[in-house]
């Protein structure tokens, strides 16, 4: 009987996979059509999946093998992408699985700070049953701390934040606590300073960085595939790709108003039990949002996000 081993799936590099056995050595990996995984559908493997893997003679300096198994995920970060020959289709990628929390990286400037796509991750959080970590770089370009109003209302939300530059090194050891024991998955727009924070927290240069683009504003992608790295002091980060357009897999627009937090106090009073508070008389949310018991910011984002679902 072959011998089997088991590990942690840590890089994905096109068709193959590093995977980490428990005495930290690792195996590139292959799948192979009688490969079982216990996920539906998504891709097969993804980084933070735990495997079982048979190991192969090997022509080079790092241990190989084939992945056998696949364990059920407990969770999953997911994007999905339109088919280009069928617009109407989408097809999803798991980017990342098993994680404790989501770390969403944002910035207070070069990007600025968006509201908008902060709300779209804890709608998304908020499904999974995941907690949101907000972590806002480039604070030492606030120097009128202009970026705590910002969080105060994500605070009564019972998100963590932390502020951080990467800069100067500002909150980089509050940060490192918010992870220790965690598998943390880092996400956000491309030049909010992703990789350089990573680096920061591993101690050594992983991840390639680069400076937001000057014509766009934009931030220029520099990872491509998902990898995770341990820390020092205990806990993994799993950085993503950028996503410049999170996707709310999994969401729809009947579903959606349970995964703002806030307004699940007064959706009961509501006249309609199936109530989408956006025009319907007697709705309760829509009054709380007039007398600033929700805040109108949120319910913007609410509507917007509405908007943007699919039938």
């Amino acid at each position: 009987m072959k011998e089997t081993l088991s590990g942690m799936v840590t890089r994905v590099t096109g068709a193959s996979y590093l995977v980490e056995t428990g005495d930290g050595v690792s195996h590139r990996c292959w799948t192979v059509p009688g490969t079982v995984s216990e996920n539906e559908g998504a891709n097969l493997v993804a980084v933070g999946d735990r495997v079982d893997f048979q190991p192969k003679a090997s022509g080079s300096d790092m241990p190989e093998g084939v992945i056998t198994r696949v364990e059920k995920r407990r969770t999953a970060l997911v994007r999905r992408r339109e088919v280009r020959r069928n617009r109407s289709k989408e097809k999803e990628q798991v980017i990342a699985g098993n994680i404790d929390q989501l770390v969403l990286i944002t910035s207070f400037d070069d990007p600025p700070f968006n509201s908008r796509l902060v709300d779209r991750y804890l709608a998304f959080a908020e499904s999974e049953q995941l907690p949101l970590l907000i972590v806002v770089n480039k604070i030492d370009l606030d120097e009128e701390g202009m970026v705590e109003e910002d969080l105060e209302v994500y605070r009564s939300l019972d998100c963590r934040t932390c502020l951080v530059s990467a800069e100067d090194g500002r909150g980089i050891d509050e940060l490192r606590e918010l992870l220790r024991d965690r598998m943390s998955a880092f996400s956000g727009h491309s030049g909010v300073g992703k990789s350089t924070i990573i680096n920061l927290l591993v101690g050594r240069e992983e991840l390639r960085t680069a400076e937001t683009s000057c014509k766009t504003g934009k931030g220029v992608h520099t990872t491509t595939n998902s990898a995770m790295f341990q820390l020092p002091g205990g806990g993994y980060v799993i950085d993503t790709p950028g996503i410049r357009e999170f996707n709310l897999s999994g969401i729809t627009k009947e579903n959606l108003r349970f995964y703002f937090k806030e307004f699940l106090r007064y959706m009961p009073e509501c006249a309609f039990s199936s109530c989408s508070h956006t025009v319907e008389p007697g709705c309760a949310v829509i009054k709380a949002v007039e007398s600033e018991a929700i805040d109108p910011a949120r319910y913007e984002s609410y509507l917007a996000l509405l908007d943007s679902l699919d039938e």
